[in-house]
């Protein structure tokens, strides 16, 4: 594997208890850690089960997935239990240190080598160190600016959407903190997301429209003070939030086309390298952990990992693509609980490939 994320130390865990040799190599010196946190639906808290990877004591269950308008009030509310009901396990939003963390416990990685040049008929990759490795099969879980993609694909595909997110955590109490709730607030401004990462922390995020080399974009020295004054008057507990602000990270929203094939000969990809999509469904981590899932069971068929796995993660790539969930308004709150319970529970079987194969 080149790439030790989500997607390359779940698969090195799943191929090492099925008895597989699997070699994990990382440009970055040590795990990465870095970043917010992921929410894991019930297709990836069960795949983390079989990975015999324990996330009990971490992050947070979530019991409600709620829309909120700009002044407080709840437009809509899809209840999280239904789905862990139906499915047999939870909804849990956790520290994305956390997550890699627990993957990689026993996973060997040599950190600190980035693949230069990668061979993929003859599953080959030259390191940065001066070694050539080989093996039967070689996967690129290298991200977005996947190396072994450049090798299969050619130039990136990937194309900015026009929104960026602004993200980090907060430790200051709130009346979510401790909470089981996930709560989207939407305004003609953006939108603003909080949701309990467990331990004191609640990860916050605005999202906005922004262009490369404006404001609100990554070099930008005033983005603090632009979202400040951005969101200033939103409900509780925004303003809080903005005046706690230290650390920051910044996350542009791209969009990937996803071919059927993904892969030749030897060689195939999982996680954001094969499907990078904007983060407004939270499919990111979860569609590198079916990625993982299905993959450690095709070693011997490749090709049908990748069509298999492409018909499913297309479905939240297009929708994440549309960026609904930043456009939402008002119009929301005409739409029952229910009906939205159900159409969201039903939504997370389709774009879940264990899912739908335990089904």
């Amino acid at each position: 594997m080149i790439g030790a994320g989500v997607a390359g130390l779940a698969l090195a865990r799943g191929l090492l208890a099925a008895g597989h040799e699997a070699e994990v190599y990382e440009e970055a010196p040590e795990l990465r850690t870095a970043g917010g946190s992921v929410s894991l639906w019930p297709g990836s808290t069960a795949i983390l089960e079989e990975l015999k990877a324990d996330h009990a004591g971490v992050g947070r269950r979530l019991e409600t997935l709620e829309s909120w308008g700009s002044d407080g009030r709840r437009l809509l509310t899809v209840d999280l239990t239904v789905p862990e009901r139906r499915y047999g396990h939870p909804v849990v939003h956790v520290a994305r240190r956390e997550l890699v963390e627990l993957l990689s416990d026993g996973v060997p990685v040599t950190y600190g080598v980035r693949a230069e040049q990668v061979v993929p008929e003859r599953a080959e990759a030259r390191l940065s160190d001066g070694r050539t490795v080989r093996g039967d099969v070689l996967v690129g879980a290298d991200g977005r600016r996947s190396v072994v993609r450049e090798a299969l694909w050619g130039e990136d595909r990937a194309k900015l959407s026009g929104w960026v997110t602004w993200q980090g955590f907060t430790t200051i109490p709130t009346a979510l903190t401790e909470d089981h709730r996930a709560v989207m607030i939407a305004g003609r401004q953006g939108l603003c997301g909080l949701i309990p990462a467990g331990r004191g922390r609640l990860l916050w995020w605005f999202d906005v429209k922004a262009a490369p080399g404006g404001p609100f974009w990554a070099d930008d020295p005033h983005v603090v003070e632009r979202l400040r004054e951005r969101f200033r008057g939103w409900a509780d507990p925004v303003p809080g939030i903005l005046d706690t602000i230290t650390d920051i990270d910044f996350f542009p929203h791209h969009k990937q086309p996803i071919p059927e094939v993904w892969g030749k000969g030897p060689t195939t990809l999982a996680g954001d390298s094969a499907h990078t999509m904007p983060p407004t469904m939270a499919q990111g981590a979860n569609q590198a952990l079916e990625d993982a899932w299905l993959l450690a069971r095709s070693l011997g068929d490749l090709r049908a990992y990748e069509r298999a796995r492409s018909r499913v993660v297309r479905r939240p790539a297009r929708m994440a693509g549309t960026e609904l969930t930043d456009r939402q308004g008002p119009i929301v709150r005409l739409i029952p609980d229910g009906l939205a319970t159900t159409v969201y529970a039903s939504m997370l079987r389709r774009y879940s490939t264990y899912l739908l194969t335990a089904s």
